[in-house]
């Protein structure tokens, strides 16, 4: 397994691969909140200057996809509240390659990263609906901080927040 940066021309590829990989949290959502969390997927904010997209790559294909998002960055689209810590986002791997511990490598490479960088925290983001990948950063050692917890349509679905301590 080979973990690399994303050259600009896998993006598009990246972009289908991320759709494929959530699309299992679809009949969970209501069509607002699926239409909301597409045009995340699809949107282009890993492009912004100083985020890093990384792949698993398998045998030639990519498997799996990750954003590292800066300190100070924008990790959401639509808000101007900058991060205040270094943040994955996005985090992918392709339905047949599942269970091979691929995320737990690409978020494994996100924190190296931020270690090296002499960082104090790395965080992320995730929906309350997402148990398995819940239950991945709880097992790697991230802690929940409840108040950064937010509902983008105010509707019943949180997205919950993690932090790693480096």
């Amino acid at each position: 397994m080979l973990i690399r940066e994303a050259k600009k021309n896998e993006f598009f590829l990246l972009k289908k691969q991320r759709l494929a990989s959530y699309k299992i949290h679809k009949e969970k959502l209501s069509s607002k909140q699926w239409a909301m969390l597409e045009t995340h997927l699809s949107s282009d904010i890993n492009h912004q200057p100083g985020v890093e997209v990384f792949v698993a790559e398998m045998d030639g294909q990519i498997v799996g996809s990750v954003a590292l998002f800066p300190a100070d960055s924008k990790s959401y689209a639509g808000t101007s509240q900058a991060v205040e810590c270094p943040e994955i986002r996005m985090l992918a791997v392709n339905p047949d390659f599942r269970s091979h511990g691929i995320g737990k490598l690409l978020v494994e490479h996100c924190i190296d990263i931020s270690k090296i960088r002499k960082q104090k925290f790395i965080g992320l983001y995730t929906g309350c609906f997402m148990k398995h990948a819940i239950a991945l950063y709880e097992k790697m050692g991230f802690e929940r901080i409840s108040s950064l917890d937010f509902s983008p349509l105010d509707d019943g679905i949180f997205v919950k927040a993690f932090r790693f301590y480096l």
